[in-house]
């Protein structure tokens, strides 16, 4: 077995990070249908996802255990309804020592699974399988460090 340790970052400048992460879950065209009419039985699927979201990014410590637990300075969570499903996308702001990328992955993830769970009624074939839907492309898109010293 191999040593495992968190990654000292003492001696690293606390300096501006952002992390953006998208990712799309696909669905069938009736399920897209229902949620640009708003007619999904469990209610508004994005309100929802976007408190997912938010929590998912403030439980990476929890959930990756050698991340930092970091403040979070601000999450923003955007959706696009597309003809063929849902993209999802997660900012994430800190001020800190250590990046934000998982936590922008964590976001991004935990909003897809809620759309999923949202929508699986309408997702399930006549034997109760998926055989269309799927999350995909989860990935960070965007990285920015900036120094907080002019």
């Amino acid at each position: 077995m191999g040593k495992v340790s968190m990654v000292d970052v003492g001696g690293k400048e606390v300096v501006h990070r952002e992390a953006t992460a998208e990712g799309f879950i696909k669905l069938r065209p009736e399920t897209v249908e229902r949620i640009r009419e708003g007619s999904v039985e469990k209610g508004d699927i994005f309100s929802v996802a976007t408190t997912a979201a938010i929590l998912a990014v403030k439980k990476v410590p929890e959930l990756i255990p050698l991340t930092h637990n970091i403040p979070i300075t601000h999450v923003d969570v955007s959706f696009e309804v597309l003809d063929e499903g849902v993209k999802a996308s997660v900012t994430v702001k800190t001020d800190a020592r250590t990046g934000v990328e998982m936590e922008a992955l964590a976001g991004v993830s935990a909003a897809l699974l809620n759309v999923w769970d949202m929508v699986k009624k309408y997702e399930k074939d006549e034997s109760g399988q998926y055989p269309h839907t799927e999350i995909r492309y989860v990935r960070v898109v965007k990285k920015v460090k900036t120094s907080l010293n002019p």
